[in-house]
């Protein structure tokens, strides 16, 4: 997986970037990568603005492309790593939402093909 980090307002250290790397690469066994193709993570962290001091002031934002299809997750908390965590959990969730619903599709077709093989053609 490729990952690529900017930040706004705030200066990115090498713990910042082993931590939003750690928890982008937790990510990658939800999303089902092709075999000719990495999926690409653009990740954006940093502050809302520079003069608020409390409140939800910091922002992580993640687009990942996988497969052509892209998902987006962002988060504002107080805590740079709180919004991290919050923005990989929305991620994931998406991740599995969209992985349940071609489930389903896939599963509703073959059903009705079992039938039709079964009962012959229903009108």
């Amino acid at each position: 997986m490729k990952i690529k980090i900017t930040t706004t307002n705030i200066e990115l250290t090498s713990a910042i970037e082993s931590y939003v790397q750690e928890k982008i690469r937790s990510v990658e066994k939800f999303a089902l990568p092709h075999e000719s193709e990495d999926p690409i993570a653009e990740v954006e962290i940093g502050k809302t603005t520079n003069h608020h001091q409390s409140g939800d002031v910091f922002r992580a934002e993640v687009n990942l492309r996988v497969r052509g299809k892209h998902f987006r997750a962002t988060s504002e908390k107080d805590d740079l790593y709180a919004a991290v965590d919050d923005m990989r959990n929305e991620l994931v969730r998406e991740l599995s939402s969209h992985k349940d619903k071609t489930r389903t599709l896939v599963r509703r077709g073959a059903g009705m093909i079992k039938n039709m093989l079964r009962f012959g053609r229903e009108k």
